[in-house]
């Protein structure tokens, strides 16, 4: 299959590269913010992979030169994906003048675009040399597979280096108002959602890029969305089990963490506030009550009376957000308990274990420190928090739920190792009063219905000021409430017991991802061996 381009369409191609790699990264970075316009990624990277199947196999175009359009793509892209971070303004809770505020805020925003797009954009220059090798330029079918192998690495790369990586930027979060076109997921992770995108782009752009093989390319494309569209719909057209409801509520107390950390008075009127929300939820029949991530900003030997005698009044279980002690170490834990209904603390508390880099702890202190020292000070609560080190299944009589504080629910790993454990619930208790009323809120929960889908599990999410819900175990948003609302959201949900294919495979989808990357990557070492033994 080689490409036979015309010479206006070559011209184009070289001509204006730039505004069509740009405008590719731009309107995909739009419609992961955007999930209503969602459906458009399945065409909006076509501009922008003609360019890259054309120019990076091409050995007169310099390495240099293809990560600098690679690293500009996803720097469009990320800075899109972390804008909310201009929501941020001003940092006076932490103390910060206008401008120290200013500056922070582009640092992460821009930073952080720019830190994720340094890393990303290496799978530019290795694409083109994996190309210019004879086995792939022999078999250019296998670019779009790989470019979409490579992005897809990426995504797990994300998700897997610590706190160097932030898999805030997924591509199928795109999919995430669709939800029929996520249901894959349920098999092979999301890592094969965004493969897919990727994949129906690149054979799309070989329609206008090989006009001899169109027909096919376009073919298959077609067989792949639709192929994954039938099965989305296959799924919900399955009879629903009979099955016990619980009734679960979500309380949104509506108080941001910038007026209420350190402020007088703030841990008696937010336990008020969650009191009383927490006694209407339970009155309309609750069996469970979620509270977000530190719904009382205060560690719990403080409170620990008044959370028992809460319970034992409404006769439920809270899980409730607040700080525990570590047993050794200075930092306090960021933990969800459980107070059951005769007003016990139950033994299993979790901890969360992926703490938001200088919100809960600055890596590299000391570097960071002597570089950008206003970095170290955001963090209002003075000390490094602890990390939790394991998913927690809480045993309760309704049965087993797994709580994944805030930023933990954007690993995907989080939420698999509960299920393996035992989770039949999961539980997101969360503070995104930092985003305001950005897009930053939405795709947070987005995030919460992949985690859904992926493990077959309702998921009851409570945010201090929104958004605060209940999801289905196929990704449906069943009851929300909106930012800077106060209320609860109840609804009955399902204790899920059946597994998923992708609570027992895992990451098998993105591991084969990086092997085949690495393959074809490697193909042109290969052939330069062969080379030096049969010249």
């Amino acid at each position: 299959m080689q490409t036979a381009l015309s010479p206006t369409l070559r011209m184009v191609l070289s001509k204006y590269r730039w505004l069509l790699v740009l405008g590719s990264g731009l309107l995909t970075g739009l419609t992961v913010i955007f999930p209503q316009i969602g459906f458009l990624q399945w065409g909006l990277l076509i501009p922008a992979l003609m360019v890259f199947f054309v120019r990076l196999p091409d050995n007169t175009v310099r390495y240099r030169d293809i990560y600098g359009m690679g690293f500009c793509f996803f720097l469009v892209y990320y800075t899109l994906c972390f804008h909310w971070f201009l929501w941020m303004y001003p940092l006076d809770y932490a103390g910060f003048t206008p401008i120290a505020s200013a500056v922070v805020v582009c640092l992460g925003s821009v930073g952080l675009a720019a830190f994720q797009s340094a890393g990303a954009a290496v799978i530019f220059p290795l694409f083109a040399y994996a190309a210019r090798s004879k086995a792939i330029s022999r078999r250019p079918w296998l670019l779009p597979p790989l470019f979409a192998a490579l992005w897809t690495t990426v995504e797990w790369w994300q998700a897997h280096s610590g706190w160097a990586g932030v898999p805030w930027g997924r591509l199928c979060l795109g999919q995430t108002e669709i939800v029929l076109t996520l249901q894959s997921a349920s098999l092979f992770g999301s890592y094969f959602v965004t493969f897919l995108i990727l994949l129906v782009n690149g054979l799309l752009a070989y329609v206008f890029l090989c006009p001899d093989h169109r027909k096919i390319c376009a073919q298959l494309a077609l067989s792949l969305f639709l192929g994954n569209l039938a099965f989305g719909l296959a799924c919900f057209s399955l009879p629903a089990q009979e099955t016990e409801y619980v009734k679960a509520a979500a309380i949104q107390g509506n108080l941001a963490s910038g007026d209420e950390w350190g402020t007088i008075g703030s841990v008696d009127r937010a336990m008020d506030t969650y009191a009383a929300l927490t006694r209407q939820a339970a009155a309309e029949g609750a069996e469970i009550i979620l509270w977000p991530e530190t719904a009382i900003v205060t560690n719990i030997r403080y409170i620990e009376e008044d959370l028992s005698d809460l319970a034992t009044e409404c006769h439920v279980t809270i899980l409730a957000g607040l700080f525990t002690d570590h047993p050794t170490e200075k930092g306090d834990y960021n933990s969800i308990v459980a107070v059951l209904p005769d007003g016990s603390i139950h033994e299993s508390a979790y901890h969360k274990r992926n703490l938001v880099p200088f919100g809960e702890f600055v890596p590299l202190r000391e570097l960071i420190t002597a570089l950008v020292p206003p970095l170290t000070e955001i963090n209002t609560l003075g000390d490094d928090l602890s990390f939790g080190e394991s998913a927690v299944v809480i045993p309760l009589a309704e049965g087993g739920v797994a709580p994944l504080i805030c930023f933990d629910s954007i690993y995907e790993q989080n939420a698999l190792e509960s299920v393996r454990e035992g989770a039949e619930l999961l539980a997101i208790p969360t503070n995104d009063s930092w985003f305001k009323d950005s897009r930053g809120v939405w795709m947070h929960s987005g995030q919460a219905q992949l985690r859904a889908i992926e493990t077959g599990r309702y998921v009851l999410r409570a945010a201090n000021t929104g958004v605060s819900s209940v999801i289905t175990h196929r990704g449906v948003v069943v009851d929300k409430l909106l930012p800077f609302e106060t209320g609860y959201v109840l609804e009955d949900v399902v204790m899920k017991t059946d597994t998923t294919l992708y609570t027992v495979i895992g990451n098998l989808f993105a591991y084969l991802c990086i092997g085949f990357s690495a393959g074809c990557v490697l193909l042109p070492l290969t052939e330069k061996v062969k080379k030096a033994h049969h010249p």
